[in-house]
């Protein structure tokens, strides 16, 4: 069975939230995912930023609720 490319576009890196003893970084970033609206995303990414783990994409309104559930957090 082929595989499937897909293609991406990191618009903008917010910034490092861990780095692996690999050299792997969690980052914060919003993504073009094969041409599609940017959005949100929070995963692992090698050095180079030509591979990638899990990780979660959220849009414009699931970051806002995030960003206000955070605020709540002691």
């Amino acid at each position: 069975m082929p595989t499937q490319d897909f293609k991406f576009e990191i618009v903008k890196n917010f910034g490092t939230l861990s780095e692996s003893t690999k050299g792997w970084k969690k980052e914060l970033n919003i993504v073009s995912w094969n041409g599609g609206k940017p959005k949100y995303d929070i995963r692992d990414w090698s050095p180079e930023h030509d591979k990638m783990g899990k990780g979660i994409t959220l849009n414009d309104e699931e970051i806002q609720l995030l960003k206000d559930f955070l605020k709540n957090i002691d």
